[in-house]
């Protein structure tokens, strides 16, 4: 399970550093943040493979960090709190959490809980190709989207387009640069199918617009624009 990415929550840097320290020696990339609104941006931005989440937390507590991000995403969650009490575990599985350790804890635990959950949701098919952003999921894995309360399922090629552009979002690629990524090196036809592609996108991405812009780069190519607002 080497190499996933896993971001931690929790307002005691002592604490994040002691797991940023033992998982990394496991193999994971792991980031921190220290408040619930930070994590939500986190995960909108880095799209971590799971979330270790405390409950107790500045700005926005971890029962509505759960619960914002089971709104939009199955990224798998493991909540890590001080509270013991048979109703906050509880509480956590109900409103999405996959597992539950309270604190204090060893970190040889932590790490055989995080590599169990992650293989179960390996086994279940996930691959985490999600990215989640404001009003918007894309969801490579399930070939559709969502735009604000509406799901869309898009054809193989627009899916891919869309995905390597949102997550290289603000870089400029030349229609011969998405043709490779997309089509591969042997693609025959009129490097011109991309404008058809983006026309479609684009058309798809209206209800979001003043948000999300797929942006013509005149003389070079195309880019996904995020809005400064967003």
């Amino acid at each position: 399970m080497t190499g996933r990415k896993l971001l931690v929550v929790d307002d005691d840097i002592h604490i994040c550093e002691l797991i940023k320290l033992y998982l990394t020696k496991e193999g994971y990339d792991v980031f921190a943040v220290h408040d619930g609104f930070k994590a939500l941006e986190a995960i909108r931005e880095e799209a971590p493979h799971l979330v270790i989440l405390d409950i107790m937390l500045p700005k926005l507590d971890g029962w509505d960090v759960c619960r914002e991000l089971k709104k939009v995403s199955d990224i798998p969650i493991i909540m890590l709190t001080a509270k013991d009490d048979t109703f906050d575990k509880v509480l956590g599985l109900k409103i999405g959490a996959d597992d539950y350790i309270v604190k204090p804890f060893e970190p040889r635990e932590l790490a055989a809980r995080v590599d169990a959950v992650l293989r179960r949701y390996q086994k279940q098919g996930m691959t985490y190709q999600q990215i989640v952003l404001p009003n918007l999921l894309i969801d490579k894995d399930g070939y559709k989207i969502k735009i604000k309360n509406q799901v869309l399922e898009l054809p193989p090629k627009e899916m891919e387009l869309l995905y390597f552009l949102v997550k290289n979002k603000n870089q400029v690629f030349t229609r011969e640069q998405l043709i490779e990524q997309i089509w591969g090196f042997d693609f025959e036809g009129d490097n011109r199918t991309i404008d058809v592609h983006i026309k479609r996108l684009r058309e798809k991405l209206e209800p979001v617009a003043s948000q999300y812009q797929i942006k013509t780069v005149w003389g070079v190519g195309y880019k996904f624009e995020v809005k400064s607002h967003v």
